[in-house]
């Protein structure tokens, strides 16, 4: 009989930690948080010092049935959930609800599910940090407050189903900001002007980028040639006229070479916000998809010849640190696998800032030989991209910088400055293995290399081009996570369910990887302003999450952060509630006609997503599917292709017609025809492939 029981948050880890522990040891999982404030109510009693009310989950009756006999049996319990802050509260709980206090109780985590990994956890148990668990009270107590006493408001006042956050509320405030931004702009026209240069015995020409006035003021800033401001550039086409005109015959002369070195440094590992990042730019993966696959990833996947393992460290931290053992494996993978040139000696790391929490690693393979080729038969598609670009960024953290030579040119033509800067990449050390999705690939002209101050430049032509400055751009997954980060909103474990919420609750939309405020995300957002501009504010949130830290590290006591809290809010809800006026928010009106009675069917949402139902409700209550058009007609048809989806979740293409027309295809039509024979293609990675298996044609795909 075991004599040790062991309880962890997941199922999915029981079967990889029992098969380290062996016979000794019983492992069952919690599934998460056994307790909770009830739903029906606030959940604690601000009269009697902000005392929170527990109550067990409906549905954990059983688990903790089961847990409780299993604790009569076992000689020492072993509490081993999740290594953050969430993890320590569902410690905290299991041990209140299962009565602990007479059992010999530990508290023990680990950063991977590996085997040496799991066996040093049980060298050195803890008690269960209630630093820790007060934090997460604290946290959670806050957003019940917010959620609970605001969304009823919304409720009243815009319509049901609305809710506000204490986070989601200034993630929308963000984005509808941005919104602002982007709506007040006005561009302002300038030019820029590049020569096009010959070399002499060199095929391919220079191009020389226009970089101002030969001779500038050192005070003004203005050319002595009456004219062009180095500093304002070239905003018009007659200031634009005015340079051509000077530059007509000119000689272009060279006047300095300078050549030198740039180290391009490696990346840090991968934390929560940064993993999110680049997941999103490198493999199109939504915030919530990500941390679903390191979860997997984390928990652990059945390997060939060594059963089910854990081969990522813990998904949810914001540190780059890694451990000695970690760095020494990934030295001596590298060095055999690469050469010693391409082993770094040192640990780079983010400089340590107070939000910052360095409670657990950056995440990384939990074994670096376990490449992505060795893993690949293991695990799904998506699983693998999001391993592969794991590992292939852990492994160019510990590999030395990329160097570039570099050429600046300067050259002159009648007063007026031209430069050439070209760079090429002697040793791609990191880059081996590693390059970021946004990386600029610059080619390099061999021209440059041979370039003397003698060297004779004889002028192709000259190219002026006229700009407009752009708008900030619309906020994207990774880029709302990495603002997120910067102010300082929110934690690791909360960027992915924020994003989900606002989208779920459809304040915002998403198009093509951009978010976009809808009319429903700009009436919610306008009344939180009104009502509570502190709750919306960015650097006030910012300070509670900085407040949560100081809580975590014993420093302030988490019922003095909550009292200080609930009476302003509470006022100011009561306020609203006598003061705002209601915003009514008409549907969105389709272009399909009632069956009954004739009417544009309505827009409306449901637990299912989307439907269509009749604006004459309750006389009228037809309701029909709603299906996404994608501007694509039927091949054949010649109706609508719109977005379906299988009884089991699969999206498909299919006509609009279904069943009188059978068309459907798994990958999205294109809307461009086939260049061949001008049938129908689809879309397939980055290239389109017309569905004619005849034809076969294949070609890039420019916008995907």
């Amino acid at each position: 009989m075991a004599k040790y029981l062991v309880i962890v948050e997941s199922p999915a880890k029981v079967k990889t930690i029992k098969k380290f522990l062996g016979s000794n040891y019983e492992v069952l999982a919690s599934n998460g948080h056994v307790r909770d404030m009830p739903k029906s109510q606030l959940g604690f009693d601000a009269a009697n010092d902000y005392e929170p009310k527990y109550i067990t989950i409906r549905g954990k009756g059983d688990i903790l049935a089961k847990l409780r006999r299993e604790v009569k049996k076992a000689e020492k319990v072993y509490l081993a959930t999740d290594p953050d802050r969430e993890g320590e509260a569902i410690s905290w709980h299991l041990f209140m609800a299962l009565k602990l206090e007479d059992k010999k109780v530990y508290r023990i985590t680990f950063n991977e599910i590996t085997k040496n990994a799991v066996k040093d956890s049980f060298k050195n148990p803890r008690e269960i940090d209630m630093s820790l668990v007060d934090a997460q009270q604290a946290r959670r107590m806050l957003d019940r407050m917010v959620g609970y006493r605001i969304s009823p408001l919304l409720w009243a006042k815009i319509k049901r189903g609305l809710s506000a956050g204490r986070v989601q509320s200034v993630a929308l405030r963000i984005i509808c900001d941005r919104e602002e931004e982007i709506n007040a702009f006005i561009p302002e026209e300038y030019w820029t002007l590049d020569a096009v240069l010959k070399v002499k015995g060199e095929k391919k020409p220079l191009l020389a980028k226009y970089s101002g006035n030969a001779a500038i003021s050192s005070k003004e800033g203005i050319s002595s040639k009456e004219g062009i401001s180095s500093k304002e550039g070239i905003s018009s086409k007659e200031e634009m006229d005015k340079l051509l005109k000077e530059l007509e015959n000119a000689q272009f002369k060279i006047t300095d070479i300078k050549k030198g070195e740039r180290v391009k440094k490696a990346p840090l590992p991968f934390t929560t916000s940064t993993l999110q990042q680049e997941a999103s730019k490198a493999l199109n993966f939504s915030t919530q998809k990500t941390m679903r696959l390191a979860q997997q990833l984390y928990e652990g996947v059945e390997l060939k010849g060594q059963g089910t393992v854990g081969i990522i460290t813990y998904l949810r931290t914001d540190s780059t640190r890694i451990s000695d053992e970690a760095v020494i494996a990934a030295k001596a993978y590298i060095t055999e696998n690469y050469g010693a040139e391409y082993a770094a000696d040192d640990v780079a790391s983010k400089k340590k800032e107070q939000k910052i929490q360095d409670a657990h690693e950056a995440i990384r393979p939990t074994d670096i030989s376990n490449t992505p080729a060795v893993l690949k038969d293991s695990l799904s598609r998506d699983q693998f991209r999001l391993y592969q670009l794991i590992w292939k960024r852990f492994a160019a953290c510990r590999m030395t910088s990329a160097r570039y030579e570099t050429t600046s040119v300067k050259i002159e033509a009648n007063g007026h400055k031209f430069t050439v800067a070209a760079s090429n990449l002697v040793f791609e050390g990191f880059m081996s293995v590693y390059k970021e999705e946004d990386e600029e690939k610059a080619e390099f002209n061999k021209a440059v290399n041979g370039l003397t101050k003698d060297t004779k430049l004889e002028p192709e032509r000259l190219e002026p081009k006229q700009h407009f400055t752009q708008p900030p751009a619309h906020y994207t997954e990774a880029s709302l996570v990495r603002a997120l980060e910067e102010l300082g909103i929110g934690r690791p474990s909360t960027y992915a369910p924020t994003i989900t919420t606002i989208l779920a609750r459809r304040y915002v939309v998403k198009e093509d990887k951009n978010l976009y405020v809808s009319e429903l995300g700009e009436v919610v957002n306008n009344m939180m302003k009104d009502a509570f501009p502190t709750i919306v504010d960015v650097n006030f949130t910012a300070n509670l999450e900085a407040l949560l830290d100081k809580v975590e590290e014993g420093v302030v006591n988490w019922k003095t952060v909550v009292s200080n809290f609930y009476p302003d809010l509470d006022e100011a809800v009561k306020k609203a509630e006598k003061e705002l006026e209601e915003v009514e928010i008409a549907d969105e009106v389709s272009e399909e006609l009632c069956d009954v009675c004739g009417r544009n069917m309505v827009i409306k949402y449901g637990p299912h997503g989307k439907f269509l139902a009749c604006p004459g409700f309750p006389e009228c209550r037809n309701t029909k599917p709603y299906f996404e058009k994608i501007g694509v007609a039927c091949p054949k048809c010649g109706k609508e292709v719109v977005i379906r989806k299988t009884k089991k979740g699969r999206k498909y293409y299919g006509c609009e017609n279904i069943p009188e027309c059978d068309f459907m295809v798994w990958q999205r039509p294109a809307k461009e025809k086939c260049e061949k024979c001008g049938g129908l293609q689809l879309i397939k990675g980055n290239q389109l492939v017309c569905m004619d298996e005849q034809c076969g044609h294949v070609q890039k795909l420019l916008n995907n």
